[in-house]
């Protein structure tokens, strides 16, 4: 399966945390970085902090799931914040497993002890940390290649469906699961177990009886 993350997302850091239970469950991750921003443009959607009653829900239900968990909070500098240097760093990375691998510690980093992914000596020294040359990575980040596969990597995660992060993305059947609250369904259906396919098309296909104003 795929997981879509941005380290943008506390709820992405907290998804990222659980990759390790999902892949005792029998299943195989490949992260895919993608840009948050990119996917709300796409479904012409604002994002949960550009909303000040949610932006105040949001950090108080991280802060108390990380407090659940045992995981220390720091948050970032300051939110938002542009992660694409970041993201681009760890699409120029070929390797599935290091890709991974530099994602969580940007992620880890900025939500566990407040690192500020806008700095470029930031990131390369957590790219080192990781055992990458961090340097060359940022070089590579700057090339259009890697800002084309950045882009082409989030348009295609919309055109199938995704409009948040984390998003996992079961590969045998598509389905989606969104957010890191959604683990224990995702591990339910990697069990086996699924819906009735049949009941969601008839459901889906009725017509709305109502329409919000907007």
């Amino acid at each position: 399966m795929r997981c879509y993350a941005d380290p943008v997302s506390p709820y992405a850091w907290l998804g990222l945390r659980d990759l390790d239970r999902i892949e005792a469950a029998g299943a195989r991750i490949v992260v895919v970085p993608v840009l948050f921003a990119g996917l709300l443009n796409a479904h012409a959607n604002i994002g949960p902090a550009e909303v000040d009653a949610k932006r105040r829900y949001l950090f108080r239900d991280v802060m108390r799931e990380a407090a659940r968990r045992g995981l220390p909070f720091a948050g970032p500098p300051g939110h938002p914040f542009s992660p694409l240097a970041a993201l681009l760093m760890c699409t120029a990375v070929a390797d599935d497993a290091a890709r991974r691998n530099l994602l969580v510690a940007f992620t880890c980093a900025t939500w566990e002890r407040g690192a500020n992914l806008m700095d470029e000596a930031t990131l390369v020294r957590l790219a080192d940390e990781a055992g990458m040359d961090g340097t060359a990575l940022l070089a590579a980040a700057k090339t259009p290649a890697i800002k084309q596969a950045l882009a082409d990597a989030t348009a295609r995660a919309a055109t199938d469906g995704v409009f948040g992060v984390p998003t996992f993305r079961v590969d045998w059947d598509e389905e989606l699961f969104w957010g890191a609250d959604r683990i224990d369904a995702l591990l339910w259906r990697v069990q086996g177990n699924g819906i009735d396919e049949a009941v969601l098309r008839e459901f889906v296909g009725r017509a709305p009886l109502a329409q919000r104003r907007r």
